[in-house]
Formats: structure tokens, C-alpha cells, sequence
């Protein structure tokens, strides 16, 4: 995972800026913000398509050849990037990488096959640290290789994730045996049925649609970061890529450490998970409207050290889900909330350029011409989120809160 998110983090501070080039001199930096995120709402568009079915083709084949295969694809791709001669081979290479780079649903299934229910908050905290520490070196190091050649982070990309194609090949095992393997279900390999299968269960549902309304906050910030930046503080790539560092760097440190013991702090159990949650979204949604607000560069390091102690919220709804799921549907289970997050990339990378280009257009009058506008969007979205992960996780402590024994029931049994 660290080596998956060095690959494509290096491109984050060059993308938008190549793209600007693409379209030629007088683009302004809303233009190149929405074309920038049309790009990626295709790349999302294909994961919601494909990660349905690597996920599924994982819990009946197993998760090793799933991943490599889409390594090798993405690795391809980012050469074909770096060569991209107009804005429509670009779109055309967004194609190929999303359909081969829905990885993360893989490996959040391998981290339920190898890690007990009470273990699995730890497991995606670690999960986590390893996509921040990919976020601390990859933004910086694009930044700095950018600022020398706008072309060169792409081949950089494309080295780095056929080294982790490599890894897998003779390095990773697999975590799924043959007697854990489901059977093959073309329904798997519906897009659409990532509604019915969530569906199934309250808890997965109501925390699968939570994450859907916080992660079109998240990519509403990051379809509009690198230009909103720019716009506002005449941030450089090398500029982006230190706040990106440092974005990356708190997530290690969160996520990695201090989330496997803040989580059991909070509570015991799902007690502490479901506060970890809440927590984490209160925390987010006062990041944003923070970001939105803050007049000078310096205000926006403050918050993002602050907010980032909200990370907890991510392993432990992860770890909600998993205790609800069975392990031969892990898969189909995060390739459902897989695609649920594509969903979500396509309406944020849509809605978030968009309110950016309108908040910072001439013609724009008050109150509305705001450069942080899609950020208190952002915040409104997390509001909802929060909202329905409360009332999701409320029946899960209710039912957890029946089994533990009161003083007439005596001592409790060993389970």
C-alpha cells in the first residue's frame, strides 16, 4: 500500500498544473480545476465499475493475483501519462489506471483475512500509516521533481509501481487458502448490486452511506487543493507538495500509532470504535470550514496538524464493518464500499471544482465569491455524514451493551 500511494501521490502537484499546460495559455485556475477533476471523476467512474469485480474476483481466485495484475496495469499507465501529447490521451490513459488501480479494495479484504475482529481497528490503523507515510514522501518528492520537468513525477510514478509489482511477485503471500474461497457470482461483477449487497445490513448500510457523504467532502478538497492553493497563497508545486508532506506525516503518526491506543481508550470494543467515529467526523468537519476560512498560508499547517488527529475515524469504521461481515464476503463487501466511494469521487470531483471556479470567478458577486466555497461545502457533507453514523452505530452499542451481564446475571461465562 505505501509503494501503491507513492505512485500516484507524486502526480497530485504536477497534475493539475500539466493539465493547465494541455489547454493552453489564458486557462485560469478554475478552468483547469474542472477539467482537472473531470479527468478524475473518469478515473473514479472505472474503479466503480471494476472494483465490484476485483473484489469479487479476489474471494474466488485470492487476493495475490488480483493485485498484481492491476499493478502491472497502473504502471504501464503512468509512462503512457508522461507521454499523454493532448488532454484527450490524458483522459484516455484516466481510463486504463482506473480500471487497474481499484487496489485498495484487495487490500483492505487481505487485512480482514489475516486479522481477528478485535485486532482489525489496529490492522487498518497500520493500513493507514502505510498510505500516509506513501503521502509523506510521494507529494514532496512530485513537488520537487516537478518544479524540474512537469513530465518527470509521471515516470517516477510509473518505476515506483512495477517495483511494487515486483514486491508481490516474490515478496507478498496470499492471504486467502483455496477452502475460504467463495463461489464465482456474475453478480459480483454488477456495479449496481453494490446497493443490494450493502443493503443487507443496517450497520454496514448506515456507515458504508456515512462514508459516502464524508468522502465527497474529502475529494471535494481534493479535486480543488493544488489550484485553491495556488489561487490563494501562489503556492508552487514544490509549496503543495510540503502541505501534502505534511498531510502524509500526521496520518503516519495518527493512524500508525496513536489510533490502536486511542480507539481502546475511548472504550471498550465498539464502544470506543463508534466514539473514534464521531470524533474523527467533528474533527474533520471544523478542518474544513477552517480551510475555508483561513487568510494566510500559515493558518492552513495549523489545521491541518489539528484535524489530523481525526484519522481514528477511518480504522474504526472500518473495523465496524468487518466485525458485521463474514470472511468469505469480505471482498464483495469492500469492493461494494469500494464502488460506494467512486460514487463519491465522481460527484465531489464535479461539485467541488465547480463551487472553486464559481467562488473565485470575476463575475461572481457577494456573498458568493468565496475561493474556500466548495470547503464549507465540505463541512455541510460531514454534518450529514455524522448524522447517520450516529444512528447506525447506535443499534450496534445497544446490542453490545444486552450481552454484557448486570449484577443479578452474575459472573459472565467465557465465551
Amino acid at each position: 500500500m505505501l509503494l501503491d500511494v507513492l505512485g500516484f501521490s507524486i502526480l497530485i502537484p504536477v497534475g493539475p498544473r500539466l493539465v493547465q499546460n494541455l489547454l493552453g495559455p489564458g486557462t485560469t485556475d478554475g478552468q483547469a480545476a474542472v477539467w482537472t477533476g473531470y479527468l478524475a471523476a473518469t478515473y473514479a467512474a472505472m474503479q466503480f465499475i471494476f472494483s465490484p469485480i476485483l473484489g469479487a474476483l479476489s474471494d474466488r481466485f485470492g487476493r495475490r493475483p488480483v493485485l498484481l495484475i492491476a499493478l502491472l496495469g497502473s504502471g504501464l499507465d503512468y509512462f503512457a501519462m508522461a507521454l499523454a501529447p493532448s488532454l484527450g490521451w490524458f483522459f484516455v490513459t484516466r481510463v486504463i489506471n482506473g480500471i487497474s488501480g481499484a487496489t485498495m479494495t484487495v487490500a483492505n479484504a487481505y487485512i480482514a483475512d489475516i486479522t481477528t475482529p478485535d485486532k482489525r481497528a489496529a490492522g487498518y490503523g497500520i493500513l493507514g500509516a502505510a498510505f500516509g507515510i506513501g503521502f509523506i514522501i510521494g507529494p514532496l518528492l512530485g513537488g520537487v521533481l516537478g518544479n524540474v520537468n512537469i513530465h518527470l513525477p509521471f515516470y517516477v510514478a510509473g518505476g515506483v509501481t512495477l517495483v511494487n509489482w515486483l514486491y508481490g511477485c516474490f515478496v507478498l503471500p496470499e492471504s486467502l487458502p483455496p477452502e475460504k474461497r467463495g463461489a464465482r457470482s456474475m453478480k459480483g461483477f454488477n456495479p449496481l448490486n453494490v446497493f443490494a449487497h450493502i443493503g443487507r445490513n443496517p450497520l454496514v448500510a448506515g456507515l458504508a452511506f456515512s462514508m459516502f457523504f464524508l468522502n465527497i467532502a474529502m475529494f471535494c478538497l481534493h479535486g480543488t487543493w493544488v489550484m485553491y492553493t495556488k489561487h490563494r497563497y501562489g503556492f508552487d508545486t514544490i509549496h503543495v507538495g510540503f502541505s501534502l508532506f505534511l498531510v502524509g506525516f500526521m496520518a503516519a503518526i495518527v493512524q500508525g500509532f496513536l489510533a490502536k491506543r486511542l480507539i481502546p481508550a475511548l472504550g471498550p470494543g465498539v464502544i470506543g470504535e463508534r466514539r473514534a467515529v464521531l470524533f474523527g467526523i467533528v474533527m474533520a468537519a471544523f478542518a474544513y470550514a477552517g480551510y475555508g476560512l483561513a487568510t494566510e498560508s500559515w493558518m492552513i499547517y495549523t489545521i491541518l496538524v489539528v484535524a489530523s488527529i481525526g484519522g481514528i475515524a477511518n480504522p474504526a469504521i472500518q473495523a465496524l464493518i468487518t466485525r458485521s461481515v463474514k470472511p468469505t464476503e469480505q471482498g464483495e463487501t469492500q469492493g461494494a464500499i469500494t464502488g460506494l466511494t467512486s460514487i463519491a469521487t465522481i460527484i465531489a470531483f464535479f461539485a467541488g471544482p465547480a463551487a472553486f471556479e464559481y467562488g473565485t470567478a470575476e463575475t461572481t458577486k457577494p456573498p458568493f465569491n468565496l475561493p474556500g466555497l466548495s470547503y464549507f461545502l465540505s463541512a455541510a457533507l460531514c454534518v450529514v455524514g455524522g448524522t447517520l453514523a450516529y444512528f447506525a452505530t447506535r443499534r450496534i452499542v445497544r446490542a453490545h451493551a444486552s450481552t454484557i451481564p448486570g449484577p443479578a446475571d452474575g459472573p459472565s461465562t467465557p465465551a
